[in-house]
């Protein structure tokens, strides 16, 4: 029978690759700036200022290409939950710091998204506003997790991010559009191979207490959820539209990143992580 390690051992085993990925993933972002993608010349003000008002006759982006940055928005807008979330069990050395750069890139993305929404008149700002006080009211929370755990549902979640972001870059809406959501997802999919690293190295160290952790967030995993003014849930809403089908989550989502972690050629498991396996052989490919 395996060992189990506690999740300090884990942590504290852990923060060398932690360091090194760190460094690495600093060294492959890019440094974009969020107001590089914003139109200034197109703005002008609102009635308080002495202007006019948002009218429905004034956004030019599709229905769906403002659904999918209006949902968009509001998960990044509701940072400081999953920034709480993730921050509670990475508090030491080199995590926190990852807590850190992590934090700053999502907030970088609703700093674009929401300038760019209320700048060009895309949505009803006022009704965004709305939406994002009382998504940030409700707030976000998951029960509590080990470690393992924390790091394959960032993978996950990370990578589905990246693909729902991919999917509104091919709606070719205009090119700032897409400028923005391939910059965003190019952030997530590079956010979702820092998280899968710590997994393959949290793998190596434990093999069936990390097995399964995955299985289980594999077998509970959710994007976050967005409700919309008129009631609509923007899970739902994106999944019609083909922006984010999570009905395809095991093809996209889970089977490239268990192929990654070698979950089904393995040879280091012991019981409990057969289990897990056996638990996850409908994702095995060929």
């Amino acid at each position: 029978m395996q060992t189990l390690l506690t999740d300090r051992e884990l942590l504290e085993s852990l923060a060398p690759v932690v360091e090194d990925n760190l460094r690495r993933h600093i060294a492959a972002a890019d440094g974009w700036q969020p107001q590089d993608y914003v139109p200034w010349d197109d703005g002008r003000n609102f009635a308080f200022l002495g202007g006019k008002d948002w009218e429905p006759a004034q956004s030019e982006l599709g229905e769906v290409a403002k659904l999918a940055l209006s949902v968009g928005v509001l998960i990044a807008d509701n940072l400081p939950s999953y920034h709480r979330e993730i921050g509670r069990y990475l508090r030491i050395g080199p995590w926190w710091r990852w807590v850190g750069r992590w934090t700053a890139e999502e907030n970088r993305h609703s700093i674009m998204l929401r300038n760019y929404l209320t700048l060009t008149r895309a949505v009803d700002p006022v009704e965004l506003e709305r939406m994002r006080m009382a998504h940030m009211t409700t707030g976000f929370r998951r029960p509590a997790l080990h470690l393992p755990d924390v790091l394959a549902v960032g993978a996950f979640e990370e990578r589905a991010s990246a693909i729902r972001h991919r999917n509104t870059a091919a709606l070719r809406e205009n090119a700032i559009v897409t400028a923005m959501s391939d910059r965003i997802a190019a952030d997530d999919e590079l956010q979702s191979e820092f998280f899968a690293d710590l997994v393959a190295a949290t793998l190596t160290l434990t093999p069936d207490q990390t097995l399964r952790a995955i299985a289980d967030q594999v077998a509970t995993f959710a994007v976050p959820e967005v409700t919309l003014a008129d009631g609509r849930s923007g899970t739902e809403v994106l999944a019609a539209a083909g922006i984010y089908d999570p009905a395809r989550e095991a093809e996209l989502v889970f089977t490239p990143l268990l192929a990654r972690w070698e979950v089904f050629t393995r040879t280091d498991l012991g019981a409990e992580g057969e289990q897990a396996r056996a638990e996850l052989a409908h994702l095995a490919v060929g």
